[in-house]
């Protein structure tokens, strides 16, 4: 039997019900999209140019038609999930990679897209137990889309980035070898033209499975409260970069997919 609201591939599967390909309502709905599209988005929309090579879920965003991408998979460390919620496999735990939303949405879309994606996740994917997702202190709105959609605020960091050409690169690609990853080899060899920039990074956690949240080795705290102070250089974004474009995973750039 199908369930309301998710939607489901239009080839029968040999066994079983047919597989779950998204999920949504008439007029809006997050659907698997195949990677080379969404690639194609992100590269055409996002702030970065640029894509992550380690996202393995891909979704549209149809309203009805394709305006926005969500791209998850694993963090940068894929290593790192053990010291965020204690005894946490490479499987269980997804990264929101990439984000992208069209202006003609309406307001509060990213929110209604993200919490559509985390019930098409619970289901088609049963043994993520948890979503985390970074707010770039550039958007000046620290994670707002997050808080409307009740993730859990584990504090911020600072990290380094280098502008180099309009393009943003994480301080970690310095160390790089840059025979195995085409941007280090980029940073690195122009690095006296790149101007270093000190960013405030905000992290959220999304629990999928209840059981997973008291292995929390993060403190919760108190959301932050949203400000344009800070933005760097003072750049102006529209509202949709805000909650849409400008809210992405660290680091900003890596090895493009």
């Amino acid at each position: 039997m199908s369930d309301p609201g998710f939607i489901y591939a239009t080839q029968g599967a040999l066994f079983g019900e047919r597989e779950v390909i998204g999920f949504g309502a008439d007029g809006f709905s997050v659907q698997e999209i195949a990677r080379d599209k969404a690639n194609r988005i992100i590269k055409a929309n996002h702030y970065s140019k640029v894509t992550y090579s380690g996202s393995y879920i891909h979704l549209g965003v149809y309203a009805p038609g394709l305006l926005g991408v969500l791209q998850f998979g694993a963090a940068m460390n894929p290593a790192s999930q053990a010291s965020v919620v204690e005894g946490t496999e490479q499987d269980e735990y997804l990264e929101l990679n990439r984000m992208w939303l069209d202006d003609a949405l309406p307001r509060n879309s990213e929110s209604r897209a993200i919490a559509y994606a985390m019930t098409y996740i619970r289901r088609k994917y049963p043994r993520v137990a948890w979503v985390q997702s970074f707010a770039d202190q550039r958007c000046g709105r620290f994670g707002v889309v997050y808080q409307a959609c009740n993730f859990i605020y584990c504090g911020e960091h600072t990290s380094i980035f280098w502008e180099l050409d309009g393009d943003m690169y994480h301080n970690s690609l310095m160390t790089r070898d840059p025979r195995l990853t085409p941007k280090a080899k980029v940073i690195q060899d122009n690095k006296e033209r790149a101007t270093p920039h000190k960013l405030r990074q905000f992290r959220y956690l999304y629990f999928l499975k209840r059981n997973f949240r008291s292995r929390l080795l993060l403190k919760q705290q108190p959301y932050p409260k949203h400000a344009v102070e800070g933005s760097m250089e003072n750049r102006p974004a529209s509202s949709r970069e805000g909650e849409g474009q400008f809210l992405d995973t660290a680091p900003i750039i890596a090895e493009p997919a």
